[in-house]
């Protein structure tokens, strides 16, 4: 189904989730205007439990000729719904094979996610040390099946590439704070990681303030990664 062209789309956002900006970059590269609405997880409005079954973000509100029409939930089921619906060429390979391989690698950059989370939370030398080398690891296996580039696929933007935009970001704040060495090995993940970084959609997916609230994020948190920042400048 193709969107009628009185559609509106609201994009349910919080300013530092990874998978939000999995669905804004889509967006921004099909070229399709949005509405981005933040709310706050820590204080969930009641409209916000009442469309979320999973009480997470993104959400993507659908609504025609002024009537809310529908609401997805699931970064992934959100994307793909863009990709089909959202004039602009796809993101996602038309064939079969290749898209089932790109939604592999999809699913790996949500592990990578899942053990950047686990960094940010760890308190201790041990549980940050053992998070780092993870991390190498999983970089150092993405590396192996890289091409030339720029892009994940070669010369076209793709859905892998919306996925892995927001894992490279996170590290433009950590490389300020420690000296982690997860690309130390890996040139082609690290030219990779620079042209996401200037790919406009990529850049316009989180707000201006966003490395100054992971800071805080990580402060809330007294995350070791903050008392290596500390060692690093003593």
């Amino acid at each position: 189904m193709k969107l009628h062209e009185t559609s509106t789309l609201t994009l349910v956002s919080h300013p530092l989730c990874p998978y939000v900006q999995r669905a804004a970059i889509v967006l921004a590269e099909k070229g399709a205007g949005f509405e981005k609405r933040y709310v706050d997880l820590a204080n969930r409005p009641e409209w916000f439990d009442a469309l979320s079954p999973l009480g997470k973000v993104p959400l993507l509100m659908i609504a025609r000729d002024g009537h809310e029409d529908a609401v997805l939930f699931e970064s992934a089921v959100i994307c793909e719904y863009l990709d089909e619906t959202q004039p602009g060429r796809a993101l996602l390979p038309r064939d079969a094979l290749e898209r089932a391989r790109h939604r592999g690698w999809i699913e790996f950059g949500s592990s990578i996610l899942a053990e950047i989370w686990k960094l940010e939370i760890a308190t201790d030398a041990p549980t940050y040390h053992a998070q780092v080398k993870a991390l190498a690891q999983r970089f150092a296996t993405v590396e192996r099946v890289l091409g030339a580039g720029p892009w994940f696929a070669g010369g076209e933007f793709g859905m892998v590439d919306a996925v892995f935009a927001p894992i490279f970001r996170y590290f433009e704040v950590f490389d300020e704070l420690a000296d982690l060495h997860v690309f130390a090995d890996t040139p082609k993940v690290t030219a990779w990681r620079d042209a996401l970084a200037a790919r406009p959609s990529v850049i316009g997916a989180v707000p201006a303030d966003y490395a100054q609230r992971l800071r805080t994020f990580l402060h809330s948190r007294d995350a070791y990664l903050l008392r290596e920042s500390t060692e690093r400048t003593i």
